[in-house]
């Protein structure tokens, strides 16, 4: 994820065009480097390394005799913040002001993707603005140069940046400044964010009370255990501690869905991902086994600040594996686990959180937004409401899907579903969450159990070809998925299913509570499992997704 660049290695870059391209940067620098290179903003670039910001960091005399078409608009185009350091001899520089100047294009052009967070390190803003002689004198040899127009269109620059608001720093003092610009950023970007559904009711009261028990104030460590019933929240609840705590952390990590990735892909692969994020590199070459995996782990992590939930943990030998057990961490970092198993870690400075079910008021909140768009139901459907409510026990994943199944619906309909909930236990949860889908047409329970099997955590974009070959009216079929709560797209186009949904899916393909021969399964999503079932010809005949990507390859290969 980072593209950690030191000196040596961003020359390398900044003389290679083509190297370039490949690479997003989240922050670029631009700075005249006998002003500032050998205190403040060498300092600055690698703080930034340090929270894992992915940062272009331009070493001005590279360029001589080259013009800036060759590699500085790539680099700059590709960032997402754009940090000016404005100091005494900056505007000396034409290269630093063609960088300014490409710079305010690109925020203009894309003003919602692109910002500009100026810092006056030893100049005020006035000077930028150019109400002093600070600046005028060079921009007067520079128009000798380079013309009129070239100058006029810098001196835009400059003003138009000078009016945005940024940081002013003296020379003395700038190590705490730096922490300050670094937190700023990070929560600019924000880059480690988890994805956290819409229509989040009753987690206040919860999310304080686990950052009670971290107790971010303390300068101890603490693990907090987040355990209780699968479809109560535990994950969302973890999601949403983690988005409020990660900018205060250079190292975190969200890890989820350990259960079903370590019988999927391994644990190597989670710790590999463990490092890869924490860290911004990857590790393929030095972890080879499990036991790799632990040793680099707690090599790596000894005596930092980190911050790490643990999604969905259902064996303590997984934590072992991820060298939890193993690591000794610096004394302010802080470790969220959730799990359906209360009891799975026994260690000092461990406190367990049990996530309750939802009252009376706020479940009745929570399937009225899925249910009419609102806090409250509509006056006719009040007794209803409460009547289904009754039957999910304050399940938020079944008063979601449940009040989205009901959506716009008749009061005939209202009355079915509620006559079905009543004869399924509680504890059947799968058994309630299966009245939505029983609902769905054929080509929307295919789309439904191709993404429980295949696609979850997944790009959108190639499985629409799949479907759209199969005639399954994808964009439609979505539509209904999402509307009826039973699939989510996030921010960054994939999709999103919540551990119970995938897993009544799964029990849907194997055939619904009953055992039968894999070798007859529609899906296949263990690796393993798929290798040994499609070996032979006889094997492949029940296989529907393979057979649909052959058909959608062959289509788009033309």
């Amino acid at each position: 994820m980072l593209a950690r660049m030191d000196k040596q290695k961003s020359s390398e870059a900044g003389t290679s065009g083509g190297e370039l391209s490949t690479i997003d940067y989240e922050v670029f620098l631009s700075f005249r480097g006998p002003d500032t290179r050998q205190g403040f903003t060498d300092c600055l670039y690698h703080e930034m390394q340090e929270a894992n910001i992915r940062v272009f960091f331009n070493e001005e005399e590279l360029h001589v005799g080259k013009e800036i078409a060759d590699e500085l608009p790539m680099a700059i185009e590709k960032s997402k913040i754009y940090v000016p350091i404005f100091s005494k001899g900056y505007v000396s520089s034409p290269w630093c002001l063609r960088e300014l100047a490409h710079m305010v294009e690109c925020t203009n052009t894309k003003p919602s993707e692109k910002e500009i967070m100026p810092i006056f390190y030893n100049v005020k803003p006035r000077d930028v603005r150019l109400m002093s002689p600070l600046y005028v004198r060079d921009l007067k040899e520079h128009e000798k140069k380079f013309g009129c127009q070239t100058r006029l269109k810098w001196e835009d620059a400059l003003k138009s940046v000078a009016k945005i608001k940024g940081w002013e720093l003296k020379s003395q003092g700038h190590w705490k400044f730096i922490k300050s610009v670094i937190r700023e950023i990070v929560m600019k970007l924000k880059t480690k964010d988890k994805y956290v559904a819409e229509h989040i009711v009753g987690m206040d009261d919860q999310v304080e009370a686990v950052l009670k028990l971290l107790d971010m104030h303390s300068k101890g460590m603490h693990i907090v255990l987040i355990h209780g019933m699968g479809g109560i929240g535990k994950t969302t609840l973890a999601k949403v501690v983690f988005n409020k705590l990660n900018p205060l952390f250079s190292h975190c990590c969200f890890l989820g869905n350990i259960r079903e990735s370590s019988l999927s892909f391994g644990l190597i692969t989670l710790q590999k991902q463990l490092l890869s994020d924490m860290f911004g590199s990857s590790f393929p070459n030095i972890i080879n086994d499990v036991d790799d995996g632990i040793k680099v782990i707690a090599q790596r992590l000894s005596n930092k600040k980190v911050f790490i939930v643990l999604d969905d943990v259902d064996d303590e030998e997984q934590l072992k594996k991820l060298a939890i057990k193993h690591v000794l961490l610096n004394s302010g970092s802080k470790i969220i686990i959730t799990t359906r198993k209360r009891g799975i870690l026994k260690a000092n400075q461990t406190f367990e959180y049990e996530v309750k079910s939802l009252d009376s008021i706020h479940s009745l909140e929570l399937f009225s937004r899925h249910a009419f768009g609102r806090k409250f139901p509509l006056n006719d459907y009040v007794y209803l409401s409460r009547q289904v409510v009754s039957t999910t026990g304050g399940l938020p994943l079944a008063l979601e899907v449940v009040g989205s199944l009901l959506h716009c619906q008749n009061e005939a309909l209202w009355t079915d579903v509620l006559d079905n909930l009543r004869k399924i236990p509680h504890e059947k949860v799968l058994d309630r969450l299966k009245i939505s889908y029983d609902a769905l047409s054929h080509e929307q329970k295919q789309i439904f159990l191709d993404i429980a099997c295949l696609f979850v955590d997944k790009d959108q974009t190639s499985a629409f070809y799949m479907w759209k070959d199969c005639r399954f009216f994808p964009d439609y079929s979505i539509q209904v998925l999402v509307r009826m709560s039973l699939i989510k797209i996030t921010d960054d186009n994939k999709f999103w299913m919540h551990d119970q949904l995938r897993d009544l899916g799964r029990k849907i393909v194997y055939g619904y509570m009953r055992q039968i021969d894999p070798r007859k399964q529609s899906r296949l999503w263990d690796p393993l499992s798929a290798f040994n079932i499609i070996r032979t010809e006889e094997r492949k005949e029940a296989i529907e997704v393979p057979l649909k990507w052959k058909c959608t390859r062959k289509l788009y290969e033309r």
